[in-house]
């Protein structure tokens, strides 16, 4: 309906009525010009052509990136270690917020650390009381009294619970990270379900 309006528009511009043959050569031609720029060549991953054998935690996020870039899966990163100035800090990272606003080159080439930040889901430093809970793009982030932390995702409204007691929830799967890059690294994956 759209590409008729616009081929009516062009038509009755040049003063002209088109003939059927003209109109759906037309219609034709904005078609691929629509699929041309609604599939444009996508960035290549951040993490494609990276040594990555030394670290089992960047093998793991490059193996979730392109999913994660494409909307596929969606995964929450729960990490827990020490900063710069000693203390021990946590917080729950939605992987694909921080993708889109941040170059994980850097992390992948271990240049930089991947630690929470203050803007993430969750942020605390364990020696203080400060902690601090954010929304992302994808998930709204449920403080429970009786279950801890929970975090539904906004495309499903699926709820993801990250106790390690508990299920993890609808399609989702918690991953226990082995590694000694952190005191504790878990990924928490959600293969999300359009709603409707």
């Amino acid at each position: 309906e759209q590409l008729a309006r616009q081929l009516v528009e062009i038509g009755s511009l040049r003063g002209t009525v088109l003939s059927r043959e003209a109109f759906y050569a037309g219609k034709e031609q904005l078609e691929v010009a629509r699929r041309a720029t609604n599939h444009s060549p996508q960035k290549p991953l951040c993490s494609s052509g990276k040594d990555l054998s030394g670290s089992v935690v960047l093998r793991h996020l490059a193996a979730r990136e392109d999913l994660v870039k494409n909307g596929k899966l969606s995964t929450i990163i729960f990490i827990r270690d020490v900063n710069k100035r000693g203390q021990e800090i946590s917080g729950y990272i939605d992987y694909g917020d921080r993708l889109k606003k941040e170059n994980f080159g850097p992390y992948f080439d271990r240049k930089k650390r991947l630690l929470p930040k203050p803007s993430d889901l969750s942020y605390c430093v364990l020696d203080s009381t400060f902690c601090c809970i954010n929304d992302s793009a994808h998930f709204q982030v449920i403080p429970d009294q009786r279950q801890g932390l929970l975090f539904k995702h906004k495309r499903d409204r699926k709820v993801i619970n990250v106790d390690p007691q508990a299920d993890p929830g609808d399609n989702s799967k918690r991953h226990e990270v082995e590694t000694s890059e952190y005191i504790q690294f878990v990924l928490y994956d959600h293969m999300s379900r359009r709603k409707g």
